[in-house]
């Protein structure tokens, strides 16, 4: 029987890399010559991301907190649950969740687990995302954050996970953290949330990439 586990690779060598932009903030764009079978190469584009991390709180009534948030590359004010990218070199990725939990929503948990370790979109770039469940939720101390462009204001609400389940099914949730980590809290919740790794579980796939910091590139 053959084990459904996604594992590294070495089948596909490259055999020559490039990096003909650097955006001099999160991303750059890497390009490889990859060596193929029948000894032909492929060239393939990655986009190199410093990876994120991501939160699923529950209140105690079962609700998911999700945060309005306009995203330019599709146009739209999104819902999404509270996230933050791992910019900063050596940061453990469940103090950042904490940190992004708080700056994003004044908010505090009590009780962490880790929910998925999910590739956002591995035909095009290696983003590593780890999405937390936060539970025992309350109001933090100390002042509130203030976020500057796109997060000067987004709006919070509070929706019974069942509804959020259905809100992802019918369409109207594009974010994939919160489609993502919606359906996994519904399936976990079901289960009582047995079976759910400790917060502090390893990650192999964290990235060691803390952000663009070559020249941008002249466009």
């Amino acid at each position: 029987m053959t084990t459904v586990r996604d594992e590294p690779s070495s089948e596909f060598p490259v055999a020559s890399s490039v990096t003909p932009f650097r955006s001099g903030r999160v991303i750059d764009i890497r390009t490889d010559k990859v060596a193929m079978p029948g000894a032909s190469l492929a060239t393939r584009d990655v986009v190199v991301h410093p990876g994120a991390v991501g939160i699923i709180a529950l209140d105690i009534g079962g609700r998911v907190l999700l945060l309005r948030q306009y995203r330019h590359p599709v146009k739209r004010f999104l819902w999404e649950p509270p996230a933050g990218l791992l910019d900063e070199a050596g940061e453990d990725p469940l103090a950042a969740a904490k940190r992004e939990l708080y700056e994003e929503a004044h908010l505090q948990a009590a009780r962490w687990d880790v929910l998925l370790d999910v590739f956002t979109s591995p035909g095009m770039t290696d983003e590593a995302v780890r999405i937390y469940l936060a539970r025992e939720v309350s109001e933090a101390t100390g002042p509130r954050f203030e976020g500057e462009h796109e997060e000067t204001a987004m709006p919070i609400e509070w929706v019974p996970l069942d509804e959020a389940v259905r809100l992802a099914q019918a369409g109207h949730l594009h974010n994939p953290l919160a489609v993502m980590g919606i359906l996994a809290a519904s399936a976990a919740a079901r289960e009582a949330f047995a079976g759910l790794r400790p917060a502090d579980s390893p990650w192999p796939e964290m990235s060691s990439f803390t952000g663009s910091t070559g020249e941008p590139s002249q466009q």
